[in-house]
């Protein structure tokens, strides 16, 4: 039977698990966590193949594991001075940024669906849409695992794209002391204290700190402190304790718009760009609705337009619509965690985490600037508030309006517990393990938001009285922006939410895998999971909403099922095997979403994943590449009834339908490389077609989803030389990342054919490391290439323009 030792990161549902020969051993490997051959998909490929345990939970080695997984390790981050989960994707395939990112937090999707975040298996926040959610950092990160499509059986309620889990640093207990320093352009600078030894032949700890400070390309600062403080205790041979805690605070500035696509609609004017059409074609609304323009005015009007207006942002330079009134994402999270393990007999083990985890979150941001232009919408041209801005007589053809600035204040605690218990046996020539596991989590988030607008934003009462006026000041052009003055509470706010929602999930499953003498590994997993979900609605202004001004009574829902994974592996020799695997997830429908009276009868959201894949190794295991081919989607996705009117509908009116669909097919591409002591290379590759498909009432039915790429591609090339210096290597790397054009499309803001432009972007690295100290300089967009990194909701972030990375650690 394939040996397996349970050591402190082991089943942990995203630990590594390191390959033994005998349990003998099991003890030096405890203490001294340097013995550990830690999975590694850039600097030791040969343990890759070795070791693959996140996936299945299993004694797989990767080439025998039906699932796709990918690793990335330390060694490649550090090369590239990477510190934050937003620049780490460039190396794993199928992730891209999402579609709706608005600058807040690690909104990332998996093959075009959401992911779920963890740290070393445990619960680290949900995307939570564009509300808020923290923007990880790789400060105490040794390396980053993605499991690709549902595992709710192994990991609990998930997100239907799969699972990005960090792996943290652990004590150890060989003494080590790091001090690291960083240097950058926009007055960046951090400084991190990383120390670890024993206390005694059986405890390890390991405190790590780190404090940094930039004013940020476009003046999009970024703060963090932070905190990790570990302690592990080796009771026995067989049995083992750690008790983690960390603590971060950051204050991120917030752009929820970047440049924005100016509204021009082509389909309004024959199908004409903005570079082809004159002034004669921006007719007024015939029927004197919509904003009556001079012939002055459309004069003007039409040479204010370009060719990419109503298709791609409008670039103007480093200048952004970021109000004085923006408040940054200010975060502050707490976690603690316990894990126990032991091994119960030489062939069965169990191992439970229990984790607490609360973060705070606030911001004001401007969410809403749309500079309308010329667009005919259900028939009435330039209907007010959606036309071009006209003040006292005068035309301001790159006005904002309909703005909006929101204020939020939330906060999310969970509470996660993991118990894991595997028994390995054989009968006959088949090795087998089993693996009983349960899990429970409960989140429960409390969230406000209060909202202010300009004067497009008008309410009426019943009897068609203004109640509400916005008073924001317009913005008569968005290339120089005319703000208001004074604060966010100045301009009579409207609580536009108020609510507490809890989500509370358990589960029981069984898992088990065959290994065939023959080359077949299976795994069969099975697994019960249910999900509740309940909604306190508080009250909001009764000018923004008469008939939710009350507190309503609680409102719940709960639903229950079978989630399963299928898959096989065949070794068809030692360096090639393929493999199938099919698996169905569940997840709460709408994480922040309210829950009204025809949802109590619903099923909650499912994913279903189908991959084929081939993997292959060479040059001594020091080479793998994989290929697969996937499709992925989410199901039972909630959409607006068109029919639906608030208090005007009878009761039997549904206000939702509830047969949505998000669904992605594609080819992920992995090659990760050690060719010798001189050069190592990491590619990776997808092509994706990722489709929304959750109004099936709407044209748009099969539209693609925003954000995300057909194409996204990355490299990075690593060469040692020797030929400066005997004692240690000069290194030197360069990489390049290729993302497609995403799409921003909206027909509901008449710009369906808009998108963020491909890019292309070189970087290139050198660095020294001696025995106990090292300097490291990397310049990033090598090429100063002017593109946009993110796809907004209608516009594009953009990308750092050249600028230098300069780090000095030194060990003691």
């Amino acid at each position: 039977m394939k040996s397996f030792n349970l050591s402190l990161i082991a089943l942990s549902c995203a630990a590594l698990l390191p390959s033994t020969k005998t349990f003998a051993t099991s003890q030096t490997i405890a203490k001294n966590n340097n013995d550990i051959e830690v999975v590694s998909v850039y600097g030791r490929q040969n343990n890759v193949v070795l070791n693959s345990g996140l996936a299945t939970k299993s004694n797989m080695s990767l080439m025998e594991t039906p699932a796709a997984v990918v690793v990335v390790d330390s060694e490649l981050l550090n090369s590239q001075l990477i510190d934050n989960l937003q620049d780490a994707i460039r190396n794993i395939s199928g992730v891209t940024q999402a579609g709706n990112n608005y600058g807040i937090g690690d909104n990332l999707v998996i093959r075009g669906l959401g992911a779920n975040y963890t740290y070393d298996g445990m619960y680290g926040g949900a995307g939570l849409g564009n509300t808020f959610n923290p923007t990880r950092s790789m400060t105490n990160v040794e390396s980053i695992e993605v499991l690709k499509g549902p595992a709710t059986g192994l990991y609990g309620m998930g997100s239907a794209g799969g699972v990005i889990n960090l792996i943290e640093k652990k004590p150890e207990f060989e003494a080590s002391h790091t001090m690291t320093a960083d240097l950058g352009q926009w007055n960046t600078y951090a400084l991190e204290l990383d120390s670890t030894a024993a206390i005694t032949d059986e405890l390890a700890y390991r405190a790590l700190v780190k404090s940094a400070r930039s004013d940020g390309y476009r003046d999009l600062n970024n703060d963090r402190d932070e905190a990790y403080l570990s302690f592990k205790y080796v009771l026995s041979d067989s049995h083992d304790v750690m008790l983690s805690t960390a603590y971060i605070k950051d204050g991120i500035a917030v752009d929820s718009i970047g440049h924005p696509i100016r509204i021009y609609n082509a389909e309004s004017v024959d199908g004409k760009s903005g570079g082809e059409v004159s002034w004669t074609d921006l007719v007024n609304d015939p029927n004197g609705v919509g904003i009556q323009l001079s012939d002055a005015q459309r004069q003007q009007l039409a040479e204010s337009l370009a060719a990419n207006d109503g298709l791609t942002p409008y670039t103007f330079g480093h200048n952004g619509i970021i109000s004085p009134m923006a408040k940054d994402n200010e975060g502050e999270e707490f976690r603690v965690k316990l894990t126990h393990n032991i091994n119960l007999s030489d062939n069965l083990y169990f191992n439970q985490q229990l984790q607490y985890r609360d973060y705070d979150s606030g911001f004001a941001r401007q969410t809403g600037a749309y500079n309308y232009v010329y667009w005919n919408r259900r028939g009435t041209i330039n209907a007010d508030p959606r036309a071009p801005l006209v003040v006292d007589g005068e035309l301001f053809p790159f006005a904002a309006r309909r703005q909006e600035y929101r204020k939020v204040a939330a906060n999310e605690q969970s509470l996660q517990y993991f118990a894991d218990l595997r028994y390995d046996f054989s009968i006959g020539d088949i090795d087998n393990e089993l693996l009983v596991n349960a899990n429970y989590e409960d989140r429960d988030i409390r969230f406000q938001q209060y909202s202010i607008y300009d004067a497009d934003k008008v309410i009426k009462d019943k009897d068609g009285n203004t109640i509400y006026r916005g008073q924001l000041p317009y913005i008569f052009d968005i290339r120089t922006p005319n703000w208001g003055a004074g604060s966010f509470e100045d301009y009579d706010p409207l609580k536009t939410a108020n609510y507490n929602k809890e989500v509370s999930a358990w589960g029981l499953g069984i898992q088990h895998v065959g290994y065939f003498d023959f080359g077949l590994t299976t795994r069969i997993g099975v697994a019960f999971n249910e999900i509740t979900q309940r909604y306190a609605h508080f009250g909001v202004d009764p000018r923004y909403r008469a008939s939710a001004a009350e507190p309503t009574p609680e409102q719940d829902t709960s639903d229950d099922g079978i989630t399963y994974n299928l898959g096989a592996t065949y070794l068809i020799n030692d360096d090639l095997s393929i493999f199938v695997n099919h698996a169905k997830g569940r997840t709460a429908y709408s994480m922040l979403g309210t829950i009204y009276g025809n949802e109590s009868d619903r099923e909650d959201s499912e994913s279903i994943s189908n991959d084929i894949g081939v993997r292959y190794k060479a040059l001594d295991d020091q080479l793998v590449a994989s290929l697969v081919i996937f499709e992925s989607s989410r199901t039972n996705l909630r959409y607006n009834n068109p029919d639906f009117d608030e208090g005007v509908s009878a009761a039997d009116v549904p206000r939702y339908f509830f047969d949505g669909k998000e669904e992605t097919n594609g080819v992920e591409l992995d090659l990760n490389a050690y060719f010798n002591q001189q050069w190592k290379l990491n590619i990776n590759a997808v092509y994706q077609d990722a489709r929304d498909k959750k109004d099936p009432t709407r044209t748009s039915y099969d539209t693609r989803q925003k954000g995300v790429p057909y194409v996204k591609a990355g490299a990075w090339l690593t060469h040692s030389s020797y030929a400066f210096t005997s004692e240690s290597p000069i290194e030197f790397s360069i990489g390049g990342i290729y993302v497609d054009e995403r799409s921003t499309n909206s027909t509901a803001f008449g710009i369906p054919d808009g998108y963020v432009p491909s890019y292309t972007v070189f970087d290139a690295g050198i660095a020294y490391h001696d025995e106990n100290w090292g300097v490291q300089l990397k310049l990033n967009n090598l090429f100063d290439k002017v593109y946009y990194e993110k796809a907004m909701f209608l516009g594009g972030m953009p990308g750092e323009e050249r600028n230098g990375q300069l780090r000095f650690n030194y060990r003691f």
